[in-house]
This record gives C-alpha cells, sequence and structure tokens, in this order.
C-alpha cells in the first residue's frame, strides 16, 4: 500500500535531498522556458508573422514597373526586419531574383541561400536560380550539379525537365558530353511534352556526336 505523504514531508524531502531540489528546480526552469516560448510564438511570432505577409508587395510593386534600384533598396530592409518570417523569406526571394536582373550574381546567390520557405515549388526555383547565376559566372560545373538538384528536388513535368536541359547545357560547356547526353536522354524517355516542345532529340543527337569524335 503506498504510503501517505504530507505536504510537510514533501518540504522536509525538498530540503534535505539535493537531488531532489535540482531536480524539482530544473524542471520548474524548463516549464518557465516552454510557457515563455509558447506565448512567444502566440503573442509575438505570430502577429509578427502575419503582419509579415504583406510586407514585400510594394517590393514586388517596384519590380513589376521594372524600378529595380528601388525594388532592391525597399526589398533588403524588409528582409532585415522580417527575418525568419514568411513576409521576410518571399521578400528575400524575390530580392535575389531583382540582384540577379541587376547582374550581381554573387550578391544574388548570398540572399537565395538565405531563403527558407515550406512552399516546395518557391525552394525549388530558389535552388535553380542560384544555379542561374553560377552558370552567368561562368562556374559551369557548380551551375549543372545545382541544376540537377533542383531537377531531382521534387520530380515533375515542369521543373525537372527545365533543369534537366540547363544541367545539359552547362555540361556541354564543359566538355562533358556524354553527362549532357544523359541529362537528355533522361528528359526524352521520361518528359515527352518537354521533349517535343525543345526538341530535345536535337541536343541529344548533338552531345552523343560530340562524345563519340572525342
Amino acid at each position: 500500500m503506498l504510503e501517505d505523504i504530507t505536504g510537510e514531508e514533501i518540504k522536509r524531502q525538498f530540503k534535505t535531498n539535493k537531488v531532489l531540489r535540482y531536480v524539482t528546480i530544473g524542471v520548474g526552469i524548463l516549464v518557465i522556458g516552454i510557457l515563455g516560448y509558447l506565448l512567444y510564438r502566440q503573442f509575438v511570432w505570430k502577429p509578427a508573422n502575419e503582419k509579415s505577409k504583406n510586407s514585400y508587395w510594394e517590393g514586388l510593386n517596384y519590380a513589376k514597373k521594372d524600378s529595380t534600384a528601388l525594388a532592391i533598396d525597399y526589398l533588403e530592409s524588409e528582409v532585415k526586419k522580417f527575418d525568419g518570417k514568411v513576409g521576410g523569406e518571399v521578400a528575400q526571394f524575390i530580392l535575389g531574383r531583382q540582384l540577379m536582373t541587376n547582374k550581381d550574381y554573387t550578391g544574388a546567390i548570398k540572399q537565395l541561400e538565405g531563403v527558407n520557405l515550406d512552399d516546395t515549388y518557391v525552394s525549388i526555383l530558389a535552388i535553380g536560380l542560384q544555379a542561374d547565376c553560377l552558370s552567368e559566372l561562368k562556374k559551369y560545373e557548380e551551375a549543372a550539379n545545382m541544376y540537377l538538384e533542383a531537377a531531382d528536388m521534387i520530380e515533375n513535368e515542369m521543373t525537372t525537365p527545365m533543369y534537366l536541359m540547363k544541367a545539359g547545357l552547362c555540361a556541354e560547356e564543359i566538355k562533358n558530353f556524354p553527362k549532357a547526353a544523359e541529362f537528355y536522354q533522361r528528359i526524352a524517355d521520361d518528359y515527352a511534352a518537354y521533349a517535343g516542345q525543345k526538341q530535345i532529340d536535337k541536343y541529344l543527337s548533338r552531345a552523343s556526336n560530340k562524345e563519340v569524335g572525342k
């Protein structure tokens, strides 16, 4: 039968038992920490996150009007203000794209690397745009690898063949014709609609012939 534990007994155990005292204090600190985090999420983070969702519209409007410099200035401030929030991440994605328009490919890569969103499609595009920047910087091998990463992230009829195509073109730039042919062949085998639109057989034939003629 369980022994009855009175309030006085608990007090006595707490005073004399160091382990019990430390564990109790530790649990108390943990509970306070969790409570603080939940309160922060509810009353600070959530409202700020909702507010952040409107943060990029003005920058997007500047971008639509080809006001690249204004878009960059505005978006840079919004990224700093709402870093880690949904709106801030979207603003960072748009900022990266605007820096590309401004031919600041290194700066664009830095911004796009920092984009962290649950939206898988945006995440794929962020990787693909980094690859575009690397290609513009003539870092074709790195670009091809990143295009392949974007292509394989989630296979679909739109982004997968598009990035495989770009990976193939980069592979050709560094004269890796077997790899280029591999990418083109994959498009031909798995993405017939895209292959037809882009006349992929022409690219496959070119890469294969150069491979043979090395």
